[in-house]
């Protein structure tokens, strides 16, 4: 990963980690990395009076519920890999929890209003059919669904 940028190495080692941690495929958890395209530190106010932060740009919305762990907006907008940690926990979430498609759970990240979550998913599976490529390049990956 030395051809990568600095910020490109932290961003695909802690989306790949997360992953893992919580068995969400690391293409899409990868492609919602890129496509939210977030900073640490970085606070962006949205439409309904709530903020996307830090590299993931992880919804306030959810942080009321997640303050009884004693989660804050200081420790989601903060370098390292919490913020791709927290998004692959939501993901996992919307994955087991979520009604529709696979692509229309991960999609719910974004949003679960209809045309704001079937734009979302549009580029969203463009993406991770990139970073699946890009994954199957670099990393010996096996088919769990297939007999050995």
């Amino acid at each position: 990963m030395m051809d990568l940028p600095p910020d490109m190495q932290d961003r695909i080692v802690c989306s790949i980690e997360a992953a893992v941690k919580y068995e969400v495929p690391a293409n899409i958890l990868l492609a919602v990395a890129e496509k939210e395209g977030g900073k640490p530190g970085q606070w962006v106010r949205n439409s309904n009076n709530t903020y996307d932060i830090g590299a993931m740009q992880f919804n306030t919305a959810y942080l009321s519920d997640l303050a009884k762990y004693g989660i804050t907006p200081a420790h989601v907008a903060q370098a390292g890999c919490y913020s791709y940690t927290l998004a692959a926990w939501r993901l996992r979430t919307h994955i087991r929890n979520d009604q529709g498609d696979l692509w229309t759970r991960v999609s719910n990240y974004h949003s679960y209003t209809p045309h704001l979550n079937a734009a979302y998913r549009v580029d969203l599976m463009r993406r991770a059919a990139k970073w699946g490529k890009w994954l199957d390049a670099r990393f010996a990956t096996y088919e769990v669904t297939v007999a050995r």
